[in-house]
């Protein structure tokens, strides 16, 4: 993919982004009706678990990049996983945020060890967060690539446990949003959730692809920097 053509798309995403954030959240505030049990309390709803799901697909994409660096090889797949770990960072960090906000709302306490789902992506976000560590403990080249790769494949697997701890948990406080008999939210919230998930998708892909503008753009003058002396 060329270069303009990685910024249209940055631009084009970050466009659908506003927009479908503005309108989603918008619709959670006005027209989305109020959770029976918890209320307005519920509307936060609409932005905690798009980023989540969010978080989940930056890991899963840098895994996905990594697992093509190791079956081909090439700086490439190294900085796209790289960035595509450090999305999912950056997104973990707003899923505890917005977890805890919800959880002193819900339960009267910032955090509750007991909760399974909450412990669980805290393991999720730590574990990638050590990836920056083991990254840059060793020395730029192929095999710093290679071991950063074959870690962020690693995290890939505590994805799974990670969701379907939520759908399992008792007690939890938000609804799962799909089970085998379909949607199991009401019209109006079902819709208003699908318009904010596809914002924030949007706009975790579209500062994915700024991100690896920029640090292409690093690498491009390192590399002139180190002919040119």
């Amino acid at each position: 993919m060329s270069t303009s053509l990685r910024n249209n798309g940055a631009a084009l995403l970050s466009l659908a982004a506003a927009a479908l954030l503005v309108a989603g959240i918008s619709l959670a505030l006005f027209w989305a009706p109020e959770d029976v049990d918890q209320g307005i309390l519920q509307k936060i709803f609409y932005v905690h678990v798009p980023v989540a799901l969010t978080a989940y697909a930056a890991f899963g994409w840098g895994a996905w990049k990594a697992l093509r660096l190791l079956w081909k090889g090439g700086d490439r797949y190294d900085l796209e996983s790289y960035t595509a770990v450090h999305m999912g960072v950056i997104f973990g960090v707003l899923t505890l945020v917005t977890g805890s906000i919800w959880a002193k709302a819900s339960w009267g306490h910032w955090w509750v060890w007991s909760e399974r789902q909450l412990t669980l992506f805290l393991i999720l976000f730590l574990f990638y967060s050590a990836y920056f560590m083991l990254r840059y403990s060793t020395d730029p080249g192929p095999r710093r690539a290679r071991t950063s790769a074959v870690y962020a494949l690693f995290g890939v697997a505590l994805i799974p446990v990670s969701f379907l701890a939520i759908r399992l948990a008792e007690g939890l406080i938000h609804p799962v949003v799909f089970t085998r008999d379909g949607p199991q939210m009401d019209g109006a919230m079902f819709l208003t959730f699908c318009v904010c998930l596809a914002g924030m998708l949007a706009l975790g892909g579209g500062l994915y692809l700024l991100e690896l503008a920029g640090k292409r753009a690093d690498a491009s003058l390192q590399e002139l920097r180190e002919r040119l002396t």
